[in-house]
């Protein structure tokens, strides 16, 4: 599978917020996960695909999603990248953000096998 097909499964799968079939379909069994900041378990990287879904399954139970905007891929020979746009509120806290997100994704054997996120520190 090319990278760009990839590339357009993963932005279709994430606007029907199916990650976990996006993970269990695209992505390398040790693939790697990271996160420009420490996420609350004190953790940057993550790696394979219990932990990739932890991370998601914590994401989901923190945070109510109001609105969700998914644009690109934009590619770039083994990589690509994603533009996540989310309004939210933080049910913890109970603090509504927007957030605005990049996932930059590489692409080895017909697999994900690295997503990074890049996003205002200021979250």
């Amino acid at each position: 599978m090319s990278t760009m097909s990839i590339a357009k499964q993963l932005v279709a799968l994430c606007k029907e917020r199916k990650t976990d079939e996006a993970l269990d379909t695209l992505y390398a069994a040790d693939a790697l996960s990271v996160e420009a900041l420490e996420m609350p378990n004190g953790q940057k990287e993550v790696k394979g695909h219990t932990a990739i879904k932890g991370k998601g399954k914590w994401w989901i139970e923190n945070h109510e999603v109001h609105s969700a905007n998914i644009t690109g891929p934009w590619p770039h020979g083994d990589r690509f990248a994603i533009r996540f746009q989310y309004d939210v509120t933080n049910k913890p806290s109970g603090k509504r953000m927007q957030l605005d997100e990049i996932g930059l994704y590489t692409v080895k054997n017909g697999k994900i096998v690295r997503e990074e996120f890049f996003y205002d520190s200021d979250m």
